[in-house]
């Protein structure tokens, strides 16, 4: 019987990719993201969700302004992704107009999942599908841990938020409302 080829196999491995990243939940996408940063998170998943801050904390057993929410808005040529304190509202009008020199328009769900790759609720700090523009809470600073979400409405990572702004390359703004 005949042999196998390289170029007989190649298009039954994309099938097989294509279907496998099909059904992959966006928690193993983040994952892999991880793996090609480097980072190897410690992540919890909760059944009963995180997609607020307040369940985050509630299922975590921290202060709700441990919770490092991504928060996405649309910039004029990119995403913007607001790493906030699960406390604070961010301040789009005065604080992201001073730091843009615009103030970005509130993002739709389709538009955040077109430009993160993952839905609102489980939208990571990083590791996205598209690169936006990242800015970081300052308040964050003040914890040893903050918790953010790690691609899943289910899922959430432990990360010391130095750490946490060098991954993400953020840049620190006082984006408190």
């Amino acid at each position: 019987m005949g042999e196998t080829r390289d170029h007989q196999l190649a298009p039954r491995i994309l099938i097989r990719l294509r279907l496998i990243s099909a059904f992959m939940d966006q928690h193993d996408q983040w994952l892999i993201e991880c793996q090609k940063l480097g980072f190897e998170p410690s992540p919890r998943r909760y059944s009963q969700g995180t997609v607020t801050s307040e369940d985050a904390a509630a299922q975590i057993g921290c202060d709700v302004a441990q919770i490092a929410k991504s928060i996405v808005f649309e910039g004029q040529s990119c995403a913007i992704v607001v790493i906030a304190s699960g406390a604070n509202k961010v301040d789009r009008k005065k604080k992201l107009r001073a730091i843009l020199g615009y103030k970005p328009k509130v993002a739709t769900p389709e538009y955040v999942l077109r430009e993160t790759g993952f839905a609102p609720g489980g939208v990571p700090p990083f590791g996205h599908k598209r690169r936006p523009e990242i800015l970081m809470d300052r308040d964050l600073f003040g914890f040893e841990v903050v918790w953010g979400a790690a691609g899943s409405s289910e899922t959430v990572f432990p990360i010391p938020p130095d750490l946490l702004a060098s991954i993400s390359s953020a840049s620190i703004a006082d984006v408190r409302l």
